[in-house]
């Protein structure tokens, strides 16, 4: 079996380098503190030191999939309700008849 990859919020990675730079945490320490490797700290770092707030754009699919998941959602929600809302007139027009 392969190995889980671990993923990490923009947030949290913000964080972490927050800790090492203003709080002056040594890699080493942030590492165990954290649960991640120093070389995944000194590559935020870096990234950070980099690119500043744009740095861990992310790829952005969770959110987009999730979002296309309940626009389909929706989408047979309100063919249901208005299925729903023909059947009531209808049936509505065949009491009145009787």
């Amino acid at each position: 079996m392969g190995t889980v990859r671990r993923q990490f919020t923009k947030q949290f990675k913000r964080e972490a380098v927050r800790l090492m730079t203003e709080q002056e945490v040594s890699v080493a320490q942030a590492s165990r503190d954290l649960g991640v490797s120093e070389n995944t700290l000194h590559r935020w770092k870096h990234e950070f030191s980099q690119h500043g707030e744009k740095a861990f754009p992310g790829n952005g699919q969770p959110i987009e999939a999730e979002l296309a998941r309940l626009r389909r959602e929706n989408e047979v929600l309100r063919r249901e309700r208005d299925i729903l809302k023909k059947a009531t007139v209808f049936f509505a027009k065949y009491q009145d008849g009787e």
